[in-house]
């Protein structure tokens, strides 16, 4: 029998085949990364009830993803607190920054939201360049020289001179130049932090990740959704920046916000608390302010200083420390004694007031507040180098020249912090350019969205939040006449909570909603303001349920303080 030619070449082909050595195989540079075993145990930082008790470790991260086998390996710190019920998977929490700590914020909200807890995991990280909430890795820090810094203690940003300009865009200089001579700020950036992500989503088990991310966490949250969409689970995206344009456009609305809420919301409300030292209306109370603005200058404090105490001011504790602050100040300044404090507010503002300036609010005094404002900053010889590698890293931002006209733009409409703003930025400063592209939201990804907004939040503004919810087709739940940052489990809201929770344990996505908002910390009652927001969906206020509560304001406050930085 004949065998064909072309027989024969199948034949030849096979045993070639069949004979020649096996090709070698390129090894995976992520599977270390995939295959570590998460040794989880006692986490290093302190449990504040009602907090869940958590389980920590630390897990091994490339330092760059797109280059997995160069430089050296990082450590990032994860918490979880286990489903007590029947699992659903994990939902990852993170308070913001750039730059929060997230490992406490875990058992603090399985805590505060048990029923979510039930079917979920609780999922905290410190994220990269942020080292160990507790523990002794201090993570990334930009080694400031002081003697590059200005010595002028009375920095007033209203001060148009080339003297005053030159000393403050000293500090944004100093810094960025000292955050970027370390080797590993280019590698601090969302890019990287999201597919540390997907691998702690890896090393769960999960097909999906799950997520609640707060002011800058929910941008990491987008972008997260961004680079993984089949990955992405249930998102919420609370006290929203715009996901879909630039994140510093989020830092430079700092100063409209910070002044629509100020006089709209918090200078209203001081008249309604401290009528007979600050003024019977919101007029009266902002000619105060700027007495006493001038007060504490001549008594040392820089008007800078000042003026920060009331930036950013989107907590009950930041309100009431400046409630202290202006009432002492009015009582020296008038030269009478301190009233008593609304009765409503007593309890806590004694509370404040130990807690920031180390003594009994009955005995606080305006001299007590002069001495500890130096305290009421950072200490610039260290600073955390995460929230600029971020902020400033992710994309390309402007130069200085361009902060210092938004500055002369912005102070006299925003003079709260409109002048200084656009002469403290270090992002003018940053010469580093950005590594990775994050892409804009698929559709695919945005349809487990949600975003949540407090329509006065002075951190993080409405329309920024509005406007990404717009571009990515996704509702967004409205909570009106909020002044606060961070609205779910903390702001004591039932309307918001229910439809989050309702959310994440199985029913539809809310469509957009106007929740009416809880009444301002010592009062019984909402009061209207005109705003973005428009009327609220339901004519009835939500139960506040426990609305006091001790616990949701602390959480409150450590998440307004985590998004303060600029």
């Amino acid at each position: 029998m004949r065998t064909s030619r072309a027989g024969l070449a199948v034949a030849v082909s096979v045993l070639v085949a069949a004979t020649a050595p096996a090709a070698a195989t390129t090894p995976d540079p992520l599977a270390p990364y995939r295959g570590q075993q998460v040794a989880w145990g006692a986490c290093p930082f302190k449990l504040r009830s009602p907090s869940r008790v958590a389980e920590c470790a630390r897990i091994t991260v490339p330092r760059d993803w797109s280059a997995p086998s160069a430089g050296t390996d990082l450590k990032v710190a994860i918490s979880r607190v286990a489903a007590t019920g029947t699992r659903q998977g994990a939902i990852l929490v993170n308070p913001g920054g750039p730059g929060g700590r997230g490992t406490s914020l875990a058992g603090a909200l399985a805590g505060l939201e048990p029923s979510v807890n039930e079917h979920y995991d609780i999922v905290g990280m410190d994220p990269r360049g942020t080292g160990q909430e507790g523990g002794e890795d201090p993570g990334y820090v930009c080694r400031v020289p002081l003697g590059r810094l200005p010595l002028d203690d009375a920095l007033d940003a209203r001060d148009r001179s080339a003297r005053s300009i030159a000393l403050h865009q000293r500090t944004p200089r100093v810094v960025a130049e000292a955050c970027q001579s370390d080797a590993l700020a280019p590698f601090i950036t969302t890019w990287q932090t999201a597919h540390d992500m997907d691998l702690i989503r890896s090393l769960l088990g999960d097909g999906k990740l799950n997520y609640l991310g707060f002011s800058y966490g929910t941008w990491l949250g987008a972008k997260y959704a961004s680079l993984f969409p089949d990955r992405a689970g249930k998102m919420v995206l609370d006290s929203s920046v715009n996901f879909e344009g630039r994140l510093q456009a989020a830092f430079e609305a700092f100063p409209t916000i910070d002044q629509r809420q100020f006089d709209r919301v918090y200078a209203p409300w001081l008249a309604r608390r401290f009528p007979d030292q600050l003024g019977k209306t919101a007029a009266e109370v902002r000619a105060k302010w700027e007495r006493l603005r001038t007060y504490f200058e001549s008594r040392g404090v820089s008007p800078d200083d000042f003026d920060q105490i009331f930036v950013g001011n989107g907590s009950p504790r930041q309100w009431l420390t400046g409630a202290l602050v202006l009432t002492k100040g009015a009582a020296a300044l008038d030269g009478t004694a301190t009233p008593p404090p609304p009765a409503a507010l007593k309890d806590d503002l004694d509370r404040v007031s130990r807690a920031v300036f180390g003594r009994s609010a009955d005995r606080l005094t305006a001299a007590d507040v002069v001495a500890a404002a130096p305290e009421l900053e950072p200490d610039y010889a260290d600073v955390p180098g995460t929230r600029l590698a971020v902020a400033c890293g992710d994309q390309p931002a402007p130069e200085a020249n361009w902060y210092k006209l938004l500055s002369d733009l912005q102070g006299p409409v925003y003079p709260l912090f409109g002048w200084a703003y656009g002469l403290s930025e270090p992002c003018g400063y940053w010469s580093d350019r950005p590594r990775h592209e994050l892409p804009r939201l698929s559709t695919a990804a945005a349809k487990n969205i949600l975003v949540i907004q407090g329509e006065f939040d002075p951190q993080t503004g409405y329309e920024q939040a509005e406007a990404a919810a717009r571009a990515a087709g996704v509702p967004m739940i409205s909570v009106a006449e909020s002044p606060f940052h961070g609205q779910y489990a903390v702001g004591g809201n039932s309307c918001v909570d229910n439809l989050v929770n309702g959310f994440y344990l199985g029913t539809a996505r809310p469509a957009a909603t106007i929740c009416p908002g809880v009444p301002l910390p010592g009062e019984h009652r909402v009061f209207p303001v005109p705003g973005p927001a428009g009327e609220p969906s339901g004519t009835a206020a939500p139960a506040p349920r426990d609305a006091r509560s001790t616990a949701r304001e602390r959480l409150q406050n450590t998440i307004s303080s985590v998004n303060r930085g600029r």
